[in-house]
């Protein structure tokens, strides 16, 4: 103990400045703190985090399906179909669904699209490859908008210079030209090299005929990602990139579901009109499998968000396929136990006129007055504002069919998709079908890779609630 008082009286002088100093230092932390810890507003109290004003919004051409529960599959009469879809009482949260089907106007939107950014991007190629750069008046005008014509962002140049410069893809991560106009009369071609380009884009001369320039269809490839939650779910422990998955695909309509669909029948002129000409621009589009559905629902997420970024708002839920549950509570409009989305047990009204689009008789497809498809807003509405959810194309959902699965699946938001299961259910009948398949219980199944020309969709988005 006097050893230890010995030490205290002769502690070096440059210690004693160093205490002083380090209490000075942890008191100075500690007021920091309290002054940045306390919200002048908040007067001590757990008020939680301010966010950014969040500001709803109902998607366009969309209505909204208000969640409930009601009993999804068939009465136990239809000893046949009651095999597969037996009576069970399930609810679904709220969501917003289309009031249509998907149009041809619509789904050539995703077409174009497609095309113009595989357009830019080869064009943006061409220019980097042959050092053309923008005021140049011909392909440099289309180059990549990176640092050597355009100023980059702290961030994008990190990006570029970390990960996008040193990727397999050299030309990943780099930004293409939106602003300038794509020139597709031939006659005003800028340069050589953009003839080149825009030339790898149609089919050869020699596959052409009656002097048409056609673009090759084959060439439209959509790929997008996504994020495979249920796995990743079953499956703690691994890497999130384990399960992110990548898609790249044809999107373009196979218009030959026309003549394939029927054998020794004359439907030349839907092949070659339905899905291009203006006249059925309000149709619903058909010869689209389930994977270009898919993909559909990914462009017009990513379409729609890229459009919120630029106004700095939040982002929207993504647009998918709706669940089989979803579809058919979604079908019944607010009737608890109907056949039809209109009631029933008829398929004409006291006027007798049809009240959907199908083949009502053996061979007689225009006792309706439809020969194929209608515009997807004829007819009356269901109680939900939804139009041919009974008739005129049957529609893709996301589901997987399988005869046992209502056995199995949750009473809550019911969803079975098996990957590794092709067949994917169709629902709501089409004009080709007769009144059975109208029904709202009734299922009906595809494999996912086969389009048909009596089959479309419509896509759901979450409710996240509407703006006061």
């Amino acid at each position: 103990m006097y050893f230890s008082h010995f030490l205290n009286t002769f502690t070096p002088l440059y210690l004693i400045k160093l205490t002083v100093h380090m209490n000075k230092y942890i008191a100075f932390i500690a007021i920091l703190a309290f002054l940045v810890g306390c919200n002048k507003n908040d007067r001590g109290e757990l008020v939680g985090v301010k966010g950014k004003k969040w500001y709803p919004q109902k998607p366009y051409g969309m209505t909204l399906v208000p969640g409930g529960s009601f009993i999804m599959g068939k009465s136990d009469d239809d000893f046949v179909g009651v095999n597969d879809a037996p009576p069970k009482t399930v609810t679904v949260r709220s969501f917003y669904m289309d009031e249509t089907e998907i149009t041809n106007s619509e789904y050539r939107q995703f077409v174009y699209w497609v095309r113009d950014s595989i357009v830019r991007l080869r064009l943006a190629i061409m220019a980097d490859e042959v050092g053309a750069t923008p005021g140049d008046g011909g392909i440099g005008e289309f180059a990549f908008l990176d640092q050597e014509n355009e100023e980059m962002t702290p961030y994008d140049q990190y990006m570029y210079d970390n990960y996008y410069s040193i990727s397999e893809d050299y030309y990943a991560g780099r930004k293409i030209n939106k602003r300038v106009d794509i020139i597709w009369d031939t006659s005003k071609y800028p340069d050589e090299y953009y003839a080149e380009v825009m030339d790898t884009m149609y089919i050869p001369i020699e596959e052409a005929y009656n002097g048409q320039r056609t673009i090759d269809v084959s060439k439209l490839k959509f790929q997008y990602t996504y994020m495979d939650i249920e796995a990743a779910a079953r499956n703690k422990g691994k890497r999130r990139s384990d399960f992110i998955k990548q898609e790249e695909l044809e999107i373009y309509p196979d218009t030959t579901v026309w003549i394939r669909d029927f054998n020794y029948s004359y439907n030349e002129p839907m092949h070659n009109d339905y899905f291009w000409h203006e006249a059925y621009g309000d149709y619903p589009v058909v010869g689209v499998n389930w994977k270009q559905a898919k993909a559909f629902c990914a462009w017009r997420t990513l379409y729609k968000n890229a459009y919120q970024k630029s106004k700095k708002q939040n982002f929207v839920n993504s647009f998918r396929l709706p669940s089989e549950a979803e579809w058919e509570y979604a079908a019944r409009g607010g009737l608890e136990s109907g056949s039809y989305p209109w009631g029933g047990p008829y398929t004409i009204d006291d006027r007798a006129c049809f009240m959907a689009n199908f083949k009502p008789l053996r061979g007689d497809y225009a006792a309706d007055d439809a020969l194929y498809t209608v515009e997807a807003r004829s007819y009356e509405p269901n109680g939900y504002n939804l139009y041919n959810m009974a008739g005129n194309v049957s529609e893709w959902v996301a589901s997987s069919y399988a005869p046992d699965s209502y056995e199995y699946s949750s009473s809550m938001n019911p969803s079975v998709n098996d990957e590794e299961n092709m067949r994917k259910v169709v629902r709501g009948g089409s004009w080709k079908d007769v009144a059975y398949f109208l029904q709202v219980s009734t299922r009906d199944y595809e494999y996912a890779d086969s389009a048909r020309s009596y089959i479309g969709f419509r896509t759901v988005q979450d409710y996240m609630g509407v703006e006061n």
